[in-house]
């Protein structure tokens, strides 16, 4: 057999290819990275003037901000920033609201004179807005450069719910609005007792039917859930069945029609059993009533002992 000799052809090639393996060869991004340091070594990039100072002034507004963004003070910086350069919010129009105070949205929204427009939250002024009693949505807009606008739709007040001592203002649905403050709602429907607020809506559209005895009564109570008092204006309590209340109710019209039944002397009407009504008198009705009946079997026995 006939070896290669070191300083042929293949043993020249092996050693090219072993000393191209022992070069170390630099990653592209570095390659690149390296030539630009030549190149600026060598003077041939040209660096502008005042590169220096206003890197170093970046470099110091960086640090700076990334200090004040762990520190949270962020949104403090960005509203005075904002605010110095005539962004203040200096008008708020607010529309929709008859309950709501003006006062009270401008301190739930924390303007004092130099919140600045640019650097309100208009969604957590929604939300902070959504949580007044009255408002059932609430609407932020920015008017730049220094207005925004409040829209607000507020809750209906259908009734008045009193629960134990507690006096508190209700929505059609039954929910609760707010403690009752004012007198100008003494004219809604008061409804008394447990469960009261879920069942007035039903119970007063039912009552829709009857308008002048519905003008008379002064309370809808609710008793053990189930059924309803109607308390009058004159005193006379009305004691409903739980159901066919609209049969009982007829039964009461008749009554009224012939016999005046709710003018007269008398404490309540049960009319919870379909077959009969009872009447309750007043205690001044029952004294009376027992002198009349005791007057009348003195007057009886004087005519016996006459005969």
């Amino acid at each position: 057999m006939i070896g290669n000799r070191a300083g042929g052809p293949r043993g020249r090639s092996q050693a090219l290819y072993l000393g191209v393996e022992e070069r170390r060869v630099l990653p592209r991004p570095l390659r690149r990275m390296v030539r630009f340091c030549v190149s600026l070594a060598t003077g041939r990039i040209h660096i502008p003037p005042h590169t220096g100072t206003v890197s170093a002034f970046g470099f110091f507004a960086a640090v700076g901000l990334y200090g004040m963004s762990l520190g949270g003070h962020g949104h403090e910086v960005a509203q005075a920033t904002t605010a110095a350069v005539g962004f203040a919010i200096e008008d708020v129009r607010v529309s929709g609201n008859e309950q709501t105070s003006e006062i009270d949205i401008l301190q739930l929204l924390g303007l004092d004179g130099t919140t600045s427009l640019v650097a309100l939250d208009i969604d957590a002024a929604r939300r902070k807005l959504s949580e007044l009693p009255w408002v059932e949505y609430a609407e932020v807009r920015k008017v730049y450069p220094r207005t925004i606008d409040v829209m607000l739709k507020e809750r209906q007040a259908f009734g008045i719910w009193q629960h134990g001592t507690e006096l508190s203002l209700i929505e059609k649905n039954g929910s609760v609005i707010a403690p009752l403050r004012d007198n100008k709602f003494t004219s809604l429907p008061l409804f008394v007792g447990r469960d009261a607020e879920t069942a007035a809506s039903s119970f007063e559209e039912e009552m829709s039917g009857w308008p002048e005895l519905k003008n008379r009564v002064k309370a809808y109570v609710r008793v053990a859930g189930r059924r309803w008092d109607l308390h009058l204006d004159n005193g006379v309590v009305l004691k409903l069945p739980e159901s066919n209340v609209a049969k009982a109710l007829a039964v009461l019209a008749r009554l009224e029609k012939e016999q005046g039944v709710l003018e007269r002397d008398i404490a309540a009407v049960d009319l919870r059993l379909e077959d009969r009504t009872t009447i309750q008198l007043t205690a001044g009705a029952v004294e009376r009533r027992g002198q009349a009946l005791e007057a009348r079997a003195k007057a009886l026995k004087k005519a016996g002992e006459q005969i």
